[in-house]
């Protein structure tokens, strides 16, 4: 082994390679591997996997490592390759409305560079600052505005990346259509590194919002929330962005002491809904937003509401939305991230709440999320750490027969493995493993995950 490190250490060179008490000293979720190694450049990645794959050596990748379903676990016989050193913004095409960048960009900082560009990279999630690109393709990241922008697989025009033998395949095309074979790249997209080693992408961009139009809505019962959705994607005229949905006790949750989120509206409703509109016209945007809220209040869909003036009121709006800490008041508490069909949604919701209650008297259950795309984000609390598997069993239970998914956004890793056949057909696991065998025949790409 120490052959092999050596053979890593002239690779990425002596900055490269992280051991000993400078590894020691890392703060590391999930386990602390053999070593991490580092490289700067495609090249490096590539002569590394040989290396690996040829000793039969096994790799974990790392991103920001801010991932929620131990997919980045490692332990003392395994290898970390961090791409943290490939950190670069390469190019950004303003004609082309792209960004060429390395895996190893914080999401932020792309954010950051589209915006000085005039530009938008739309993907945000709270990790934003910590979480790279390349994890979020590894993991498909989803996040606020999938409704209007769809998932990071949306936000990609081309890649490269690098297959378990040091392979090299490349296609960063700026163009969005090409239908010219087999389309490569979606096979690493959400593979959460198994496959193959994500280094360089071009990202699609664009325009700048020039208007931002949001407010917190109000509703009295589930079909008011999907009649308010569905009559705000059809008459902003495109410009609905986000529409995420808050259960009372979620609401209450972050807009009481010691949450810091003052109500913008009264307590009481059954749904808290907050609504983001981006469009390219201040005064239009503005009186049509205003327009579609008012005839839904009018027609007693909306129960209250409450339109910010300022920019102050809209980043006071999504702090309440985000501030999703406040649940570690009932810890230990489990979270979950899973998709149901929106005409199955009130129903699963409601049996899970009596399913918990019926087996917990004293349970927490919060639950907000991305309702426009289907996606929940459910936190439960039962007193006890030790009962994770059985609190799992009875979340999960009601989502194979509504054509749910056990994850919406976070992957599988290893917390979810043991459900993913709730969510995939058995002829679907078995090409699954026939595109890991083929791909990566000895194994060596982050062992474990997803698949056994």
């Amino acid at each position: 082994m120490s052959a092999l490190l050596k053979e890593l250490g002239e690779i990425s060179g002596e900055a490269g390679l992280v051991t000993g008490e400078a590894l020691a000293e890392r703060l590391i979720p999930h386990g602390q591997p053999m070593a991490i190694v580092r490289p700067e450049s495609t090249e490096a990645v590539s002569a590394t996997l040989a290396a690996c794959n040829a000793a039969g050596q096994t790799v974990v990748p790392y991103g920001g490592l801010t991932g929620l379903v131990e997919a980045t676990a490692a332990n003392p016989t395994e290898i970390a390759l961090s791409l943290e050193r490939m950190n670069q913004i390469e190019e950004i095409d303003i004609a082309s409305r792209t960004m060429t960048v390395q895996a190893g960009v914080p999401l932020q900082l792309v954010q950051e560079a589209a915006e000085a560009a005039g530009l938008m990279f739309p993907l945000d999630i709270g990790a934003r600052g910590s979480a790279t690109i390349g994890g979020n393709v590894a993991t498909n990241a989803g996040g606020n505005r999938v409704i209007r922008y769809g998932m990071m697989r949306d936000q990609i025009l081309g890649m490269e990346v690098v297959l378990a033998d040091g392979t090299v395949l490349s296609s960063l095309n700026k163009i969005i259509k090409n239908n010219t074979g087999y389309d490569l790249k979606q096979l690493f997209i959400g593979s959460e590194g198994t496959l193959g080693i994500v280094t360089r992408l071009v990202l699609r961009l664009r325009p700048m919002p020039v208007s931002q139009q949001m407010a917190f809505l109000a509703a009295n019962s589930f079909n008011e929330v999907t009649d308010i959705l569905n009559r705000l994607d059809g008459k902003l005229g495109g410009s609905l962005s986000a529409f995420e949905v808050l259960w009372q006790d979620y609401y209450q949750l972050v807009t009481t002491p010691p949450a810091a989120g003052k109500p913008p509206l009264a307590a009481g409703y059954a749904y808290y809904i907050l609504v983001e509109a981006l469009g390219g016209d201040e005064v239009a945007d503005s009186e049509r937003f205003l327009t579609v809220l008012s005839e839904a209040m009018e027609d007693g869909v909306i129960a209250d509401g409450a339109i910010a003036q300022s920019q102050g009121e809209r980043d006071a709006m999504w702090a309440i939305r985000d501030d999703v800490g406040q649940v570690r008041q009932f810890r230990p508490v489990f979270s979950f991230d899973i998709s149901v069909p929106l005409n199955q949604m009130d129903s699963y919701v409601t049996e899970l709440k009596q399913s918990l209650n019926d087996r917990w008297a004293h349970n927490q259950c919060m639950v907000f999320g991305h309702l426009g795309d289907g996606n929940l984000h459910i936190v439960v609390g039962v007193g006890d750490k030790s009962l994770k598997a059985e609190v799992e069993s009875v979340v999960y239970a009601g989502l194979p027969a509504r054509g749910g998914s056990v994850s919406a956004e976070h992957g599988i890793g290893i917390q979810k493995k043991p459900y993913l056949s709730m969510s995939r057909s058995s002829e679907e696991l078995a090409l699954m493993r026939t595109l890991k065998q083929a791909l990566d025949p000895n194994q060596i790409l982050n062992p474990g995950k997803i698949l056994s």
